[in-house]
């Protein structure tokens, strides 16, 4: 592809980001707060990963097609996420991070390096199963392009997830290209995060209704100052009858359409797809209690009702912002952290603000035809309302519909 040829696409990607923004700050587009689902804990202004200081998010989404499945041409119902923890202009100040997983049928490369080192070098991507490889190599392009630099080093090893979208997209056609990847780069910016059917979440599943991105954020009080901390989630996984929103049973109560009916034995054995979050906070943590924090992920997925199943890759990182590789006059750098006594209200904001990034993009994701004329239906706003008020759960002061 010429330079000349890629002015028109990156112009339409370009024209995708700014529609994306306008969509999740606008009033049609509600969050499972503003539908009365009671969360506990305190968010932060946003209520979005952004709301740590300095953290930058950037999506681009592919939708093409429709009809009959034909390899390399489509439907297309993708995507591609990027996660940039100090944004786009602080390439050599990198962050301590820790990882987990709670089932590992999933990648996220680069977290070797992570786990040894206890840095995250540059952003975290998140796309579909098939495109990890083409997300990866054009994060270190783009790198260098950008910044003239080496990331890190003479090598980079870059921090990219997925979820499979197969059901709806045609994911062996590797319709996320290069250019896919440096346009989610470069419009990452702070602000309202566009969830839902957006970014690597386009295609995704979630308990059997339309699933994608979602985020949440808590405010976490300490002695030392009150700190934030934010997730977004690319949520692919679950079976219908496992949907639990603040409690109630929806899934249960909401069973008719469930996406993957036409494979009965994958509905049958709750083998539903997979969960990426990505946690950011500015509370000083070390690499060892990040990882700590990661695990608890899995909480806020389980209080959603699911289980992790053996065909699940729940894949999780954490990175604090608070501390960076800045360097001493004698070459020891000044390293502050909270004491592991005082983690306990991270972990309960991490468990809790992963289960709202959820059900935020359950809420968000609208219906979606895809390959082959398969259909993920939205869940319904006024059935999950009725829900909330048949079970006594609604938060007060929720209008009436």
């Amino acid at each position: 592809m010429t330079r000349k040829s890629m002015r028109p696409l990156a112009a339409a990607l370009l024209i995708l980001l700014t529609l994306g923004s306008a969509v999740a700050a606008g009033p049609h587009q509600p969050r499972a707060r503003n539908l009365g689902v009671p969360f506990p804990g305190d968010p932060g202004p946003l209520n979005a990963i952004t709301d740590v200081a300095g953290v930058e998010v950037g999506e681009v989404t592919l939708i093409s097609g429709s009809g009959k499945l034909k390899v390399g041409s489509g439907p297309v119902r993708t995507g591609v996420t990027a996660i940039l923890p100090r944004g786009k202009d602080a390439p050599l100040n990198p962050v301590f991070a820790g990882w987990s997983t709670l089932n590992g049928n999933g990648e996220m490369t680069g977290t070797t390096w992570v786990e040894d080192s206890g840095w995250l070098w540059g952003p975290v991507m998140v796309t579909n199963t098939h495109s990890v490889g083409v997300v990866r190599d054009a994060v270190i392009a783009w790198a260098k392009r950008r910044y003239r630099i080496d990331i890190g080093d003479r090598w980079s090893l870059p921090v990219v997830a997925e979820t499979s979208d197969d059901w709806l997209n045609d994911m062996d056609g590797f319709h996320v290209r290069p250019e896919h990847a440096f346009a989610a780069l470069e419009g990452a910016a702070g602000g309202p995060v566009p969830e839902g059917n957006v970014g690597g979440g386009t295609g995704m599943v979630c308990y059997q209704f339309k699933g994608g991105t979602g985020t949440a954020s808590r405010r976490v009080h300490d002695p030392a100052g009150n700190f934030v901390l934010g997730v977004l989630v690319q949520a692919n996984f679950g079976s219908r009858y496992q949907l639990t929103v603040a409690g109630v049973p929806v899934g249960r109560e909401i069973m008719d359409h469930p996406a993957y009916e036409d494979i009965a034995s994958r509905q049958s054995s709750g083998d539903a797809g997979s969960l990426i979050a990505v946690i950011a906070t500015d509370a000083p943590l070390l690499p060892h209690q990040l990882k700590r924090l990661a695990r608890r992920a899995a909480l806020g997925m389980a209080r959603t009702g699911a289980m992790g199943s053996d065909a699940s890759g729940d894949i999780f990182i954490a990175f604090s912002t608070a501390n960076g590789d800045s360097g001493s006059p004698d070459g020891l750098p000044s390293i502050r952290m909270l004491p592991n006594e005082r983690l306990t209200p991270l972990f309960e904001a991490t468990a809790e603000a992963t289960e709202e990034a959820i059900i935020n993009a359950l809420v968000a994701a609208r219906t979606m035809t895809g390959a082959n004329d398969r259909r993920a239906i939205a869940l319904p706003h006024d059935r999950l309302v009725e829900l909330l008020r048949k079970y006594n759960r609604l938060s007060p002061g929720t209008p009436a519909p």
